[in-house]
């Protein structure tokens, strides 16, 4: 039985762009960063230091080389907060692209874009 999902696996053209918008921008802290076997620099990064689920930023075109037929496509990632408008403002402010806030029978959302214009959830759910 599964009991939490622990990793997210986000694969990116530039890993250290990538790591520079999710750290700098979006406030994510680094939580470990290792060079494997083959060369593999694998980066894990999440929202908190506490944080149950995290997010490894692979290098596409290594990870084609090492794996074939692996599905390289943006994963869908919801990622909620306590504080939307403040996130959106903050966001926003660093000219990162947002959509509207449209809000939901389970809460408000809104979606944004990475420096490689991946896109993602964000929502603030009801209580």
């Amino acid at each position: 039985m599964f009991s939490k999902l622990g990793q997210v696996m986000l694969y990116v053209n530039n890993q250290d762009e990538s790591l520079a918008f999710w750290t700098e921008v979006a406030g994510f802290h680094i939580v470990d960063e290792v060079i494997l076997d083959g060369g593999m620099r694998w980066i894990e990064i999440a929202p908190a230091k506490d944080s149950q689920t995290s997010i490894i930023l692979h290098d596409k075109e290594v990870v084609a080389r090492m794996s074939a037929g692996v599905n390289l496509g943006t994963p869908s990632l919801m990622f909620f907060t306590d504080d939307l408008d403040r996130l959106y403002a903050d966001l926003s402010a660093k000219h990162v692209t947002v959509g509207e806030i449209v809000e939901m029978p389970t809460g408000r959302v809104f979606n944004f874009a990475d420096n490689e214009k991946n896109y993602f959830a964000v929502m603030e759910r009801k209580v």
